[in-house]
């Protein structure tokens, strides 16, 4: 009796790593997590002609971006053939499986002889090669599980409680390829049973294939794990979750500016929750909280405006250091294009006082302060002067501004604020001219973090040549 708790997240490489998928390894590490287990990681490369170059990298960087750590893997099923070939030859020697030398004419012509009949109870391959033991083996052929034909496979699913289907209703499905790969089918049980698997938790679509499985690890004399279909991820029409209602791969979201925190709450909450109110997890808490037997049977909207929210909320909560390193990564990976020189990690820690209480994901931060990445602000004349002021008031403004500016003797957001509103009083302007009008100089923008968070940042020089560029373009 096997009591150590076994779970695989075990992706196909063939194409970018989906939500659902990322989600699946979430529920299986937090599993593994909670109950002293292992989470072993396993590429299901078999199928050949779908594989995408580099697709399993993508995928194992999103692991390990994410924090998703795997105490055994990644092990790759394209390696393992001769374990497969073994189980085939197992299977064929006890009649439970055989050799199928249909040709895919006849197999089309079947399918479509099939779907006019919409009377029959079971529509699939009609067993032909079962029904004729006396076949040559040198032709090009598949191989078959031989499915009961009567009874029903029954099975107690951790999320959906008891699953039954009656096996004539089931086709007898490939397990080994023409090209030699067996299907996932029978690679991914002959895994689960070499690993020793204790629980399989996937998507919910696999739940048809469950009893497929089942009698394979029965034919296969193998002790069957536990199994546990997990909710359909669905958009907010509650359709099933597809690139039109947003990015649904986990490398656009990195790319957007998640942060990895904000993505596993976030998951985490695509059909389980603790209570009826909380919705900020850290992981730690999601490790202690979390429980599979917990899981919807419905379908988990994937709601992107909750996902920005909550990855705001972590954004906030970061430890300063913490946010600038994950910005100034997040940087190098994706360079912003209206920046004129790359940061420095010295130069992003200057800049997250002044936006982390303001975005919501890491690819805001550059409409915010590209100011201070610019060798020059693009601005007008006209944005310059406003309401109620005209082009001399305006250079009269922003002369006062630079002494005032100037006489500061301790360089700071306090200080700053304090000479700039008491040179307002004096010039008898209201405070928000003057500060528009210093805004537009020193960052091109209407709209910033606080300015005197700004001129800090800038120090004393960079502003004063800013201010003296706006004079400049005033006089000529």
């Amino acid at each position: 009796m096997q009591n150590e708790i076994r779970v695989r997240f075990a992706p196909s490489p063939t194409g970018d790593p989906h939500l659902g998928s990322i989600r699946t390894a979430l529920f299986n590490w937090l599993f593994a997590q909670q109950n002293n287990g292992k989470f072993i990681l396993r590429i299901e490369d078999t199928d050949q002609s779908r594989k995408q170059h580099n697709s399993d990298q993508k995928m194992i960087t999103a692991l390990k971006w994410l924090g998703l750590d795997w105490d055994e893997g990644p092990y790759y099923q394209s390696k393992r053939l001769k374990k497969y070939h073994t189980a085939i030859d197992t299977l064929i020697k006890n009649n439970k499986a055989y050799r199928c030398y249909c040709s895919p004419e006849r197999l089309d012509n079947l399918r479509k002889q099939n779907s006019k009949n919409h009377d029959k109870k079971f529509i699939g391959y009609d067993k032909l090669c079962r029904k004729n033991s006396n076949l040559e083996t040198s032709k090009p052929h598949v191989v078959r599980f031989a499915m009961p034909e009567t009874g029903k496979t029954i099975f107690n699913d951790i999320v959906r409680n008891e699953v039954s289907f009656q096996n004539e209703l089931s086709e007898d499905f490939i397990i080994l390829k023409s090209d030699n790969f067996p299907t996932y089918h029978l690679a991914n049980v002959v895994d689960d049973n070499d690993m020793k698997i204790s629980h399989v938790f996937r998507a919910e679509e696999w739940l048809p294939s469950t009893p497929k499985h089942i009698n394979l690890y029965n034919a296969l004399g193998y002790p069957i794990p536990k199994y546990g279909h997990l909710p359909m991820l669905l958009s907010s029409d509650r359709t099933k979750l597809s690139k039109r209602h947003g990015a649904t791969s986990i490398i656009d979201l990195i790319n957007i500016g998640y942060i990895p925190i904000g993505l596993i709450n976030f998951l985490a909450l695509l059909g389980w929750s603790l209570d009826d109110k909380t919705e900020i997890f850290q992981t730690e808490e999601l490790i202690k909280n979390f429980d599979i037997h917990d899981l919807t049977k419905s379908g988990a909207v994937v709601d992107y405006e909750k996902l920005s929210w909550i990855n705001g909320y972590h954004i906030r909560s970061l430890e300063p250091d913490s946010l600038a390193k994950q910005i100034y990564e997040f940087w190098e990976l994706n360079p912003p294009k209206n920046f004129d020189t790359s940061p420095t990690m010295e130069e992003t820690k200057k800049i997250v006082p002044l936006i982390q209480n303001r975005i919501k994901i890491l690819s805001e931060i550059s409409e915010y302060i590209g100011f201070y990445f610019k060798k020059s602000i693009d601005y007008t004349i006209e944005e310059l002067i406003q309401k109620g002021m005209d082009l001399q008031s305006t250079k009269i403004a922003l002369e006062a501004s630079k002494n005032a500016l100037n006489s500061i003797t301790k360089f700071d957001s306090v200080s700053i604020e304090t000479s700039l509103r008491n040179t307002a009083i004096e010039l008898q302007i209201k405070p928000g001219q003057l500060l528009s009008t210093l805004r537009v100089s020193l960052t091109g923008q209407k709209i910033s973090p606080s300015l005197f968070e700004i001129i800090e940042l800038n120090g004393l020089d960079k502003t004063i040549e800013r201010i003296n560029i706006s004079i400049e373009k005033m006089t000529t």
